[in-house]
This record gives C-alpha cells, structure tokens and sequence, in this order.
C-alpha cells in the first residue's frame, strides 16, 4: 500500500464522549529498526502459558481410484457449511461442532484447526470430536484421508486459484518443482504453544528448536512421493526445505538456542526475501528483494505494518512465531496417532525444569535435521535421545491430564518404535511403507 494510499479522509464526527476516532489503517514503515519492533510486538505475545492448539492436514484419496483426487466443487460439496470462503465464497464457514475451523489447502488437503484450550485433555476430547465429524462429512462424499505425509500417487495439481497461491508457484517454480510439491502434495502436524513469560521465552525456544530432529525422526511418516520411494524418510520435510531454503530451513545455532529469539527472529524476517507484494488488480512477485531493502526503497511504494505482517505469514520455518509458537516439523500422522506429538510438546513444554531437561538429552543431536528426514531413528545418535524424550514425555504425561488412550499409545509407540530405532516410515502395513 503507498503512502497515499495509507492516508485517510477523516469524515465529520460527534463531538461528544461517545464518538470514536476513525482507523488511521496501516503505518507507513521507513525505518527497519521500527519494522523490527513491530515484528517482535506481533510475534510473541508474552505471559504466562495458558493455551493450546493443533492444526491436522490431511491428504485425500478415493480408495477405489487412488490416482483420482477432488476437484473444488466435489471437495467444497463435501464441507457444505464448513467449506471456507477461499473453498467456496459463499460459504458461511460455519465451525465443526467442537469449535474448530476448516481450511483448505491448494492441492485439495483439508486442515482442521482448533479453538484455543486451556488443557490437553480439553483440546484433544474437542479435536477427536471434530475430527470424527469432519471425517464423517468426507466419508459420505467418498473422500478419505490418506495414512501418509505426502501423496505417495499422485502428481502435484493445485485446485486453488487464489492470489496467494499463484504468488508462491511463481517464487516457488523459479527455484525447481519442490515448492508445488510441499503447497499440494503434504501434510503434517502443526502444535501451537504459548511462548512464555519474557524470562523463559529463551530457553522455551531453544528447546522446541533442540526436539526439532528428533520429533522429526521419530514422526517421520512419508517415505514414498509421486509414484517412487524417495530415500528419506520425510520426504514432506525435503520438499518445503528445497522449495525456499530463506522461507522455510531451520535457524543457525546461535539463534535456536539464543537468549533473545525476538531479535534474532525480526532480523530474519527482515532479511527474507519479499514473495508477493499486494496491490489491487493484481500482486507483484519480486525477485530477490529483501523486505528491509524494500523498507530502504528497493521498490516505489514503500512497505506498511499490514505488508509486514502479511510477509510473516510467507515464512515457513520448523517453529514460526504467530504470537503463539506454532511447531511445523511433524509430519501428518495416520488415524488417531495425530494426538502423540501434540501430547509429547504439551508434557515437554509443561514446566521449566523438565524443558531444562529436554535441552540436555537433546543436545547430542543438535542440528541433525538432515539426518533425522533421511534416516528416521535409524540414526542412533537421534535414537538414543527420542529413547530418552518419550521417557520423559511418558512421566510427565499424568501431570498434564493426559487421557490413558493417549498414555497407552505412547507408551506403545516408545516400546515398538522408538526403542527399536523405527518410525512410522518404516511401517509395511501403511500404503506407501518399505514393502509396498
């Protein structure tokens, strides 16, 4: 938006009490050290954590035709009232019974959302329930979900036309065919935890970055892609890694354990290049233009706050500050085992002593990320501290009101995988899996 743009017309107003100033919209940002402020003030909402929420993606398939895949007008028949507006525009978007909300996104994959909780057993009784009734809704359209993180068939093929979409295919392409694959062909788990008081905001992110290649590991559940085995064992983790290595690769080590992620965090944002500048008619799609050189004047219309926070929404690391932390690194996990990750954060994240602890059995496996996507737990060193992880998960897991289907699950999973060095990956008995 431009300056002039940016500047109103103040209408008359009451002169009494009552009457309200008018919304002076968007700042105009000139400065990248009050760009940076903004991005830490809109980033970390600080305070005592108290919330909790999951976003589920799930791939779909017609099981007697697994090369076929919804369009857009089977797919938002299929939401009736729940299908968003960018699904269907005339939808009202109405939420599942439990309070989630649906989305969708460009290769057809529907994510649920859930309402903030204030406990995990709250947050998991109104995510199963939501899950049964949106599933159920699918079902009856002959829509299923698929078991696996990426679309182990299918090619690529975007059934969105949005803006937002066409500005990431454009950015994306110019790098290789990666980045259609990571927006249409994947799916993961996503947990959103508060970020803590000021005081413990460090060592809570250093700890979510620390678990990141060992939850990766341990969770890795998409070895096959397009028709082949891969090699890895996330390949969902290989495609938004080489779609935008600036948009979406993990932090350097000074900034995952750093006392100050604020700053750290603006300083990126700032350095990414800008995917899509938006403009009426018709949105831009810059090539190689930071957003702190646009702030210097690298294009006509200098950038505002709401240009800023819409370039936020354009970066896709493992952990993305959205004034909660939102957890990106899990792929999509089959059935009801979506709850496993979610719990393991909730029980590690759930005082500061056991996050101590998770930073010191996860420290041999510092930056393993690669290792973890392409090996699973057959890397021992990840194998080892996912051993020493999920045992500290499972003790932790009474004192956080974890359901015992959820403890028993865990439990199970500690004793069959982790400890034996395997992964959902490695399971025959999912579609896509080593034998298949």
């Amino acid at each position: 938006m431009s300056e002039k743009a940016a500047m109103v017309t103040i209408p008359e107003q009451g002169s009494g009490p009552e009457a309200e100033p008018p919304d002076p919209g968007p700042t105009v940002l000139r400065d990248c050290a009050d760009a940076e402020t903004h991005v830490g003030s809109v980033c970390f909402k600080h305070g005592p954590p108290r919330l909790l929420g999951v976003e589920l993606e799930w791939l779909l398939h017609r099981p007697p035709e697994p090369r076929s895949a919804p369009d857009a007008a089977a797919l938002a028949a299929a939401l009736g009232p729940h299908a968003p507006p960018g699904l269907s525009p005339n939808s009202p978007a109405a939420p599942l019974p439990s309070g989630s909300t649906v989305t969708v996104e460009p290769g057809g994959q529907v994510e649920l959302a859930s309402p903030p909780s204030p406990d995990l057993a709250t947050l998991l009784q109104a995510v199963t329930a939501d899950t049964a009734a949106l599933h159920e809704r699918l079902a009856a359209a002959g829509l299923h979900p698929t078991p696996r993180a990426t679309d182990p068939v299918r090619p690529p093929r975007r059934i969105l036309q949005l803006p937002r979409y066409d500005a990431m295919e454009e950015s994306f392409d110019r790098r290789g065919p990666y980045g259609r694959s990571a927006m249409c062909s994947t799916a993961a788990v996503q947990v959103c935890l508060d970020p803590g008081e000021p005081c413990d905001l460090g060592a809570r992110w250093a700890a979510l970055h620390a678990l990141g290649p060992v939850l990766l590991a341990a969770f890795a559940n998409s070895p096959t892609l397009h028709g082949r085995h891969t090699g890895w064992k996330s390949s969902r983790w290989v495609c938004w890694q080489s779609a935008d290595p600036a948009r979406t690769a993990p932090p350097p080590a000074a900034d995952a354990g750093g006392a100050d992620p604020t700053r750290a965090w603006a300083r990126r944002v700032l350095d990414t290049p800008v995917l899509a500048v938006r403009r009426p008619g018709r949105w831009l799609v810059p090539r190689g233009i930071t957003f702190a050189e646009w702030v210097r004047g690298a294009l006509p219309e200098p950038p505002t706050t709401a240009d800023l926070e819409y370039h936020i929404t354009t970066l896709f690391p493992p952990v993305r500050p959205h004034g909660h932390l939102e957890v990106r690194y899990v792929d999509a996990q089959p059935g009801r085992r979506w709850a496993l990750p979610v719990a393991v954060l909730v029980a590690l994240m759930s005082d500061p002593a056991t996050v101590d602890q998770v930073r010191a059995v996860c420290a041999p496996a510092a930056g393993r990320w690669t290792s973890g996507a392409r090996h699973g737990l057959s890397d021992r060193v990840l194998a080892r501290a996912a051993g020493s992880v999920f045992e500290l998960a499972l003790r932790r897991l009474p004192a956080v009101g974890a359901p015992q289907w959820v403890v028993d699950d865990l439990a199970d999973m500690h004793e069959h995988q982790v400890l034996r060095g395997r992964c959902p990956a490695d399971d025959p008995d999912l579609p896509g899996g080593p034998t298949s």
